[in-house]
């Protein structure tokens, strides 16, 4: 598996990053030192998990396994959802964030986290409040690198800016949903990540297990589980990616979910989080590290699957402009 940077930061991680939620929840012990392993020896370093999973549990069971792998693994998590009844218990105020990086260290058993993640944007607490406290993280040497989950493109604009202004440490990448079938973030929140220069860490890249094409149009509810509401309200034009998919799995001889995969990362500067709950199950995923779409096969999911534009981004360009040289757009891309 390749090594890139994550964004314009220094960090260097796997291209797969292994989601972790299902630790001490559906997976046990034994599954979840399984599919480390099984990552691992795949060349994969990079994991992510959260304070909330399983109330803590996928810290401590991930903090236990990689043991003394520790260095060899670059650690991601996040905060903000509740943890508690009380009324500090949640949040991404000063006094919540300080606790629960506190514990999350604890649980994880390690003296830093490689990448401090707000789980959601925060409404109710000042963002300056924020920012200064993963500044004060990242100056202890507890945090090296800060990102964010679930921003649109203006709160990122917004956070990036106040710390610009005030000298912190800039957000080095976004944790958005990012699919085939899940593409609004291209409107907006993508661009702002690459104008910031801001790594992309996909989760939901398989849409709820809807890529991996085990679903079809009308079929027994029964199975879905949790996601079985948005694999019924599938729109036709989301059957209509997977009917392409199929077809494009088909040309590469692999699985729908690999081919889905391999066209996330044919995104720049984007790492699918890859998750399962049994070790067999990464076998379909691991393998989107060894393959590279054609061009043309691309170009066909990117048309079956475009987002419906709308007003503004469709409103057009100034008539008569020249085109901007590509050297002067920035992608964020190393």
């Amino acid at each position: 598996m390749r090594q890139v940077y994550l964004g314009r930061s220094g960090l260097v991680v796997s291209e797969l990053c292994l989601g972790t939620m299902s630790f001490g929840g559906r997976a046990d012990r034994d599954a979840a030192r399984a599919m480390v392993d099984r990552f691992m020896a795949a060349g994969g370093t990079f994991f992510d998990t959260a304070d909330v999973y399983n109330h803590g549990a996928s810290e401590e069971l991930l903090g236990t396994i990689l043991g003394k792998d520790r260095d060899a693994a670059v650690v991601a998590t996040k905060a903000t959802m509740p943890m508690g009844d009380g009324p500090n218990d949640r949040s991404s105020s000063r006094r919540h964030l300080v606790r629960a990086l506190h514990d999350s260290l604890d649980r994880l058993g390690t003296d830093r986290v490689d990448l401090y993640q707000l789980h959601t944007w925060d409404a109710t607490t000042p963002l300056d409040e924020t920012l200064s406290t993963l500044e004060d993280f990242v100056r202890a040497g507890k945090v090296l690198h800060v990102g964010v989950s679930n921003f649109v493109g203006w709160q990122l604009e917004r956070a990036v800016r106040l710390q610009e202004a005030a000298g912190y440490d800039r957000l080095v990448s976004l944790q958005p949903q990012y699919s085939l079938v899940e593409r609004n973030i291209e409107l907006e929140t993508l661009p702002a990540t690459r104008e910031n220069g801001m790594g992309v860490l996909a989760w939901s890249p398989l849409a709820a297990g809807f890529l991996t094409g085990k679903y079809t149009r009308g079929g027994d509810p029964s199975g879905k589980g949790r996601f079985a509401r948005f694999v019924d309200d599938m729109p036709d034009a989301g059957w209509a990616t997977l009917d392409e998919l199929r077809a494009v799995a088909d040309e590469h001889g692999t699985r729908p979910a690999t081919a889905a995969l391999a066209w996330l990362r044919s995104k720049p500067g984007v790492v699918p989080i890859v998750g399962a709950t049994r070790p067999d199950h990464l076998d379909v995923t691991l393998a989107a590290a060894d393959l590279d779409l054609s061009t043309e096969a691309v170009d066909r999911l990117d048309e079956v699957s475009e987002p419906r534009l709308g007003y503004p981004w469709d409103f057009g360009s100034i008539p008569g402009r020249p085109p901007r040289h590509p050297a002067g757009v920035s992608t964020g891309a190393r």
